[in-house]
């Protein structure tokens, strides 16, 4: 967006071709920062040996690709991409097991830089975020393009982390713009040129737009902005019920949430993708376990309980089935987690093959509302919800894998 600077089209400065000038520009507040690549770009940060290589973030030949650096993504590897349609596209490249801990400790030094400029971070993930910088300049001395410009700057030069920025004047469009221009982009959408900068492009950009909700429009007559903001407000409502609402708005550029620094959770969960296709029944009723055992822990760790459990199947033909169960009251148990899903499992009846699990928490409330009543038809409930409660005093002491259940080891 905007034009190349007069002098040659170089920063006088630092002599960056890569200059620009927009109207607008010192006075959008909102942006969204997307590090680039960031789970392999830490691991070339590491191993500078891995610098000019296709480097693929995942695990094993069955399952998805976390992050692929921008060599191995020239080559076509996208995140979420199956990891054996990955290494056929890019046979060459180096593949790594995530090291969350690794990309955290860089997160939260990222995190720490964002605060020095605005307590008004909402992070999405542990490499993006979006910032509200408003009212920042008079504190600062400088306006927010500026001071994002130096984030970037101080990320890769302390960090060694390159990261894309998008300024603009609501969320949706900054997170848009941080997009347009990776890696080490710095894009900016005014207000002025909303309309026309959406008018063609796809309405697949917008959050909630998946596949499905993409037919549907497709089968509408609706594939850009500019078809979505030829139906009237009612229509949209009527064709597709409170999404239509958020089409309408978002068609034109209108988006009124604010960055919430402590934006709620709306659900945990955890999946798994087995080495191979499965029935064994010990086998998967063992992931059902770990698999509980990691939500609850997340669960506890937060401070919050979960009323839905979802127990979500991935046959060995890839057909999808997904349960729920609503709870009489919410829980942050692993057991109680457990024994919902291995209901959720016989009730599904023979799924046959399987291929992923996942357990899921949802509809989330503060852990005081949690476990009050136990469960008046399972007499031994209490006792196992005390057994837990103490395997979980011994294992924040003393580490996580020191007390194990025998179904974990199956």
């Amino acid at each position: 967006m905007g034009q190349a600077a007069a002098s040659g089209g170089r920063c006088p400065a630092c002599l960056s071709p890569r200059v620009v000038s927009h109207p607008e520009l010192f006075v959008l507040s909102v942006a969204h920062m997307d590090c680039d690549a960031f789970y392999a770009s830490v691991e070339k940060r590491d191993n500078p040996d891995l610098a000019d290589k296709p480097v693929i973030i995942g695990g094993g030949k069955r399952g998805v690709v976390s992050t692929a650096c921008y060599i191995a993504r020239v080559r076509g590897v996208r995140s979420a991409m199956p990891m054996f349609k990955a290494l056929r596209l890019c046979p060459e490249a180096v593949v790594i097991k995530p090291r969350i801990s690794a990309y955290a400790e860089v997160s939260r030094r990222i995190r720490e830089m964002m605060e020095e400029l605005t307590p008004a971070i909402e992070p999405l993930s542990l490499d993006e975020a979006f910032l509200d910088l408003s009212g920042t300049q008079r504190l600062h001395g400088r306006p927010p393009a500026v001071m994002l410009a130096e984030l970037a700057r101080r990320m890769e030069s302390d960090l060694g982390i390159t990261g894309s920025i998008g300024l603009s004047h609501n969320k949706f469009l900054a997170k848009i713009a941080s997009d347009l221009d990776k890696p080490r982009g710095y894009s900016v959408i005014g207000v002025d040129e909303t309309e026309e900068f959406l008018r063609d492009r796809p309405v697949r950009l917008i959050w909630g737009v998946g596949q499905s909700l993409q037919r549907s429009l497709e089968k509408a007559g609706v594939r850009t902005f500019a078809d979505l903001r030829r139906w009237e407000r009612k229509e949209l409502g009527e064709r597709f019920g409170s999404m239509g609402e958020r089409l309408w708005k978002l068609a034109r550029g209108k988006d009124f949430r604010s960055v919430r620094r402590d934006a709620p959770v709306k659900s945990i969960s955890h999946e798994t993708t087995f080495p191979e296709d499965t029935e064994s029944g010990g086998i998967i009723d063992g992931h059902i376990w770990r698999l509980s055992e990691r939500v609850a822990d997340r669960a506890k760790a937060k401070g919050i309980a979960g009323r839905v459990v979802t127990l979500k199947l991935k046959r060995a033909d890839h057909r999808l089935l997904t349960r729920q169960m609503r709870l009489a009251e919410p829980t942050h148990m692993a057991d109680r987690i457990y024994r919902t899903a291995r209901a959720l499992l016989a009730a599904a009846g023979d799924i046959g093959s399987c291929r992923l699990l996942g357990i899921g928490l949802s509809q989330l409330t503060p852990a005081e509302d949690a476990d009050r009543t136990g469960d008046l038809l399972d007499p031994d409930a209490d006792r196992r919800a005390m057994a837990e409660r103490a395997s979980d005093t011994i294992r924040g002491r003393f580490g996580k894998d020191k007390i194990i259940k025998g179904r974990a080891l199956r």
